[in-house]
């Protein structure tokens, strides 16, 4: 990332108000060690090479002759024998190469939460705020007569107390009666099921842009906000190309692009099966996609088209963008392009369903997808 620091403009010019830029280098975190910032660097490159740990070390090996990240104590030979013993990584039996283990894979997910979303403050019960006021955890804004069964701590002292100054006086003998009372409104909070829809088509890393890493590690930092922060709700990751299907949280760094077409309409129809399954009254549905609907399973065969809309395979779509209409789930579509006629293609989609759309580039696509999950609604752009 390039930072910048401001510079003052010429004093010969003393009207003038402003800044000249200039490329800043950030110093290196001097609160980390060797092994620390090699292993943040391997860990990005994991994610990129699909879980292959021994092209990771490869690319890293060659980034290490071009830039010095080692030290001449610590090599990188060091450094992987401190990532096996750390419980980073595993040899293979019998062909001497590597592979990731759990703990690399939840620390992938970790740094993919504080790389997209911050650091973020974990909240006491991690649930969603509603429109509606009644039982909850985080106090509102709005604030009602005292009622029985309401908790003391409820009150809001400051109102109570100027509500009495106001109907009793300023008297000798200072009286506060239960009508003075005034209570502030707890939030409601709901427990929501996400459905995360992920394209994996040929697309994905077409045009010279890897467009599947930032998909991946946006999967990752959403599975770990879910599991730290909203305890109570469940996330489920479907991929689709021409056809659909579920995978494993701990099998997100390991994804990778095929030579598929997309299949919308399995990737909806998968989305929907899952959701019916799940008990909470808020269901919901997050797709990352970077192009049109291009493929269509009839039987056993694949109808696929790539050149423009499709109307069968368009109708196909929007009959189940309905259906999740019907079933009151929202469709979140988050279009990484720009084409006029894909925006034309989300914009229909969208208002079959009744859902949201963001036309996001993959720098935005992290804090988008967290505004809307956090937020459980939608901010145009």
């Amino acid at each position: 990332m390039v930072k910048f620091k401001p510079h003052a403009l010429n004093s010969c010019y003393p009207t003038m108000k402003g800044f000249r830029f200039s490329k800043f280098v950030p110093e290196k975190d001097e609160d980390k060690n060797t092994f620390e910032q090699l292993l943040d660097v391997f860990l990005q490159l994991v994610t990129m090479t699909g879980g292959d740990a021994a092209e990771a070390l490869s690319w890293l090996t060659d980034l290490d002759k071009r830039y010095n990240m080692t030290k001449p104590g610590y090599g990188i030979g060091d450094f992987i024998e401190d990532l096996k013993s750390k419980g980073y990584l595993d040899e293979k039996q019998g062909n001497g190469g590597f592979k990731i283990t759990g703990k690399a894979e939840q620390t992938i997910r970790k740094s993919a939460l504080e790389e997209i979303f911050g650091k973020l403050k974990r909240g006491k019960g991690g649930q969603h705020k509603t429109n509606h006021t009644g039982p909850g955890e985080e106090r509102g804004n709005d604030r009602r007569p005292f009622a029985f069964g309401d908790n003391l701590d409820q009150i809001a002292l400051t109102d109570s107390l100027r509500n009495a100054q106001i109907n009793h006086g300023f008297s000798g003998d200072f009286l506060l009666t239960e009508d003075d009372l005034e209570v502030v409104e707890s939030e409601a909070s709901t427990q929501t099921s996400t459905v995360l829809m992920i394209d994996i088509s040929h697309s994905m890393i077409l045009y010279g842009e890897d467009r599947i890493t930032p998909a991946k590690k946006v999967a990752m930092a959403l599975a770990e906000l879910v599991k730290t922060r909203y305890p109570k709700d469940t996330l489920d990751v479907i991929v689709f190309g021409n056809d659909a299907w579920q995978i494993e949280i701990k099998d997100l760094p390991y994804l990778q692009v095929g030579p598929y077409h997309t299949n919308t309409v399995a990737g909806l129809e998968l989305a929907m099966d899952l959701l019916r399954r799940r008990k909470n009254p808020n269901k919901q549905i997050f797709m990352i996609t970077d192009g049109k609907p291009t493929c269509l399973k009839v039987g056993i065969k694949y109808y696929k088209n790539s050149f423009g809309i499709d109307s069968k395979i368009l109708k196909e779509t929007l009959k189940l963008a309905a259906q999740c209409r019907k079933m009151k789930i929202p469709v979140t579509t988050f279009m990484i392009a720009s084409d006029p006629y894909l925006k034309e293609f989300v914009k229909e989609f969208t208002t079959v369903n009744n859902g949201n759309a963001y036309y996001s580039n993959l720098q935005g696509l992290g804090h988008l997808i967290f505004e809307d999950y956090r937020r459980n609604r939608t901010k145009r752009f």
